[in-house]
């Protein structure tokens, strides 16, 4: 038999809510499944540990993707399979696995699909699954907050990044792999473990979270007018054909700024820091997918 928790954020939305959720799992015969609510995200890895250690081999978790952030950090390496619920503003580690954005649906794979196990990064010591990056990203990120986006949800990105286009790029060296790979001005770097990374863009191609790499982006773009042309690049067609787009992939990364910049772990703010030590772990963690997937 199956130990299943739950581990929800009682302020993300999705459907009919949490009773929904119950009812769901209620009808996929899961009837007193262990319940854990907790109002923002950094108190989840307490929740997580707690769920673990009681013996728990299902984590149904609720919430956007620094929710999931938490939780994959804390129950990394341990027996314990994640299922999605994406009930978050961008949703992006569901999206790229294909969890569908339905309550009743996310608890079928979750009880019934595959299990993938999946690379994470870990960056400055922190898990991360989706992305993490400083620059405008981060910006974006902090002055999105959680208020904003309950407010104004995806539109809120799109304001928040266009208040920073013009935001001075920072100096910085970046080594992949133990080798110089990058040295210059910059306006944004991201870290990916999937293609699908900051605003639904598909920016990694060749991206898989379970290759056991990482893929690295620097963006060059100084001002609205680069901006758009490698925002542009990246709708249309491949970001890597724009000028001021640098990509590669790695196992280790050290990237060294010229002054503290804020950055950001799948969607959370973090603090200001001039150094970050970037490493893969793979096959780190246990996640519910469609059956169908490769």
């Amino acid at each position: 038999m199956t130990s299943v928790a739950v581990l929800a954020h009682a302020g993300k939305s999705l459907g009919g809510g949490l009773p929904e959720l119950r009812a769901a799992l209620a009808g996929a015969g899961v009837d007193a499944p262990v319940w854990y609510e907790v109002s923002k995200s950094k108190q989840a890895p307490k929740k997580v540990e707690k769920a673990v250690a009681d013996g728990a081999d299902l984590l149904f978790v609720w919430g956007g993707d620094g929710m999931l952030q938490r939780c994959i950090d804390a129950v990394a390496t341990t027996s314990t399979t994640i299922a999605i619920v994406p009930a978050g503003t961008a949703n992006l580690l569901a999206r790229n696995l294909g969890i569908p954005n339905d309550i009743e649906g996310a608890v079928h794979i979750g009880l019934h699909g595959g299990r993938r196990m999946l690379d994470v990064g870990v960056m400055n010591g922190e898990r991360f699954a989706v992305m993490a990056g400083t620059g405008l990203d981060a910006l974006m990120i902090r002055d999105m907050g959680d208020g904003l986006k309950g407010r104004a949800g995806k539109l809120g990105y799109v304001w928040a990044g266009a208040r920073h286009l013009g935001e001075q790029r920072f100096a910085l060296k970046i080594r992949v792999d133990g080798r110089r790979w990058f040295s210059g001005k910059a306006s944004s770097v991201l870290l990916g473990n999937v293609g699908t990374v900051l605003g639904g863009l598909t920016l990694f191609r060749r991206a898989r979270p379970d290759d056991g790499k990482l893929e690295i982006g620097v963006v060059t773009a100084k001002g609205l007018l680069d901006w758009g042309r490698a925002l542009g690049r990246s709708v249309i067609s491949d970001p890597e054909r724009s000028p001021f787009v640098h990509v590669t992939s790695g196992r280790a990364f050290e990237i060294r700024l010229d002054r503290k910049r804020p950055y950001e772990l799948d969607g959370g703010d973090r603090k200001p820091t001039k150094r970050f030590r970037v490493s893969v772990e793979p096959a780190a963690v246990a996640v519910c997918v469609a059956s169908e997937m490769p």
